[in-house]
């Protein structure tokens, strides 16, 4: 497994906009089938790059109290080794970033940027529950196709039978799922005074933080498997037979993951020294969880704030700006 592999997607977070086929040879760790896609659909590659920063910032905002944070390198892979690994971290970043860059293709679609895509136009005529469909309704499908062709291809074209290729397709999958499962119907009504004489709707995808949080819950619960024969082809089953077998919308690892307490250069894990800690917490984001047993500084810091706000007419809100002293816990 190259280092570089699904770390590209988090290199073109950070690339300026993407408006000339020259700027996708200059793409670090695109494999060749990419950098043609990318020519080729040059007007959706900023898409894709918004959907990479979604999905980083994301990760980390899901992460920020775990000893494991999703914290990027300026290297290749920008998560370190941690995500050239099979483990459960690698799971969740292969599942938020195909899921990023959906989410965002779909967007685009609706917001008119895009000429290949617009609305979903299958959206149409009255409900079951009488409401007219009407409005833009967001083109998931164009979105989730758009994802598969370009994020999975690096696999495809691996040969899709290595167990970490099994492993990157499944959660690759997961991720546009755990869009597709929480799509919404959002509605507007119309009539005299607002009464909803006539109601329309259309669908909509979930903030991505709905989704954020959809597969934290996944990590949380992922699934440890191995690979085996199964017919004529190779499988994914669970490590543990007593396990039920997962589901599409579920995220699976190959390895276990190390503790993340030390910094190890080498893997890209920064380990939690420095970190800070709630000291009145027993779960992960305790000083004594999060700094490994290896005990934890305190200090007092002055905290500006805004305070003592008020409504002046019309129409602003002035405030203050007060210092509080706080205690802050780092890890030793």
């Amino acid at each position: 497994m190259d280092l570089a592999h699904r770390q590209y997607l988090a290199k073109l977070s950070s690339v300026g906009s993407i408006s000339e086929e020259e700027t996708c040879e200059k793409l670090k760790g695109l494999i060749q089938r990419q950098v043609q896609m990318c020519k080729r659909n040059l007007e959706v590659m900023d898409s894709v790059r918004r959907g990479a920063q979604l999905a980083i910032e994301e990760c980390q905002y899901q992460f920020r109290n775990r000893r494991w944070n999703c914290s990027t390198l300026d290297s290749l892979p920008v998560f370190g080794k941690v995500v050239t690994q099979g483990t459960r971290e690698a799971a969740f970043v292969y599942a938020i970033s195909s899921a990023g860059v959906a989410f965002a293709v779909t967007r685009a679609c609706s917001s008119g940027e895009l000429e290949k895509c617009g609305c979903d136009r299958t959206v149409h005529g009255v409900s079951p529950q009488g409401f007219q469909w009407s409005g833009c309704s967001d083109n998931i499908a164009y979105g989730v196709a758009f994802s598969q062709s370009f994020v999975d291809v690096r696999e495809r074209s691996k040969g899709s039978s290595s167990s970490r290729a099994l492993m990157n397709l499944h959660n690759n999958e997961a991720g546009r799922k755990a869009i597709l499962s929480h799509m919404r119907v959002e509605c507007k009504c119309h009539g005299v005074s607002g009464s909803c004489e006539v109601k329309t709707c259309w669908r909509a995808v979930p903030p991505f933080r709905q989704v954020g949080h959809a597969l934290k819950e996944k990590f949380d619960g992922a699934t440890e498997v191995e690979p085996r024969r199964v017919g004529s082809s190779r499988a994914l089953v669970p490590r543990n037979a007593q396990f039920k077998p997962h589901t599409d919308e579920d995220l699976v690892y190959l390895e276990p993951s190390p503790d993340f307490c030390e910094q190890d250069i080498r893997s890209g894990v920064l380990g939690t020294r420095g970190r800070t800690c709630n000291k009145t917490s027993k779960a992960i984001d305790g000083c004594e969880l999060l700094c490994c047993g290896r005990g934890f500084h305190t200090a007092q810091v002055e905290l500006a704030e805004r305070c003592s706000c008020k409504f002046h007419w019309c129409c602003f809100v002035k405030c203050r700006q007060c210092q509080r002293l706080v205690e802050l816990h780092t890890c030793r």
